[in-house]
């Protein structure tokens, strides 16, 4: 009913930039948080930044001050422009919708996108 679709994602020198997208379609009614999470191998899936409806954002530190999250509510979609990165960055990022509202429905219904990878390295 839901689908995350991530883009953006390639191979990116040291101090370079790159800007992920996601956007989510289906029949929703509205999306509370939305967040990008990323896992690098043999490691953790991570939380990387948060912004809820609102607007309010927080940051993992290791990001914090590279990476700006941003979302349009009305088209669904959320970006996350990475700045300065690092290759401890490597790893699948990934797009989650928290809660997302169907219309008709009472309930929040958590999805999840595909992953796009970034790879970091000169």
């Amino acid at each position: 009913q839901v689908q995350l679709v991530e883009s953006g994602g390639g191979l990116v020198q040291p101090r370079g930039s790159l800007r992920l997208s996601c956007a989510a379609s289906g029949s929703i009614f509205r999306i509370n948080t939305m967040n990008w999470y990323r896992q690098a191998p043999g490691k953790q899936r991570e939380l990387v930044a948060t912004m809820t409806l609102g607007g309010s954002t927080n940051y993992a530190g290791f990001v914090r001050g590279r990476f700006t999250i941003s979302r349009d509510n009305a088209k669904n979609t959320v970006t996350l422009q990475m700045n300065s990165l690092r290759p401890e960055d490597t790893a699948v990022y990934y797009c989650n919708a928290a809660g997302v509202r169907l219309y008709g429905a009472s309930y929040d219904i958590p999805y999840w996108g595909q992953g796009t990878q970034v790879t970091v390295s000169s």
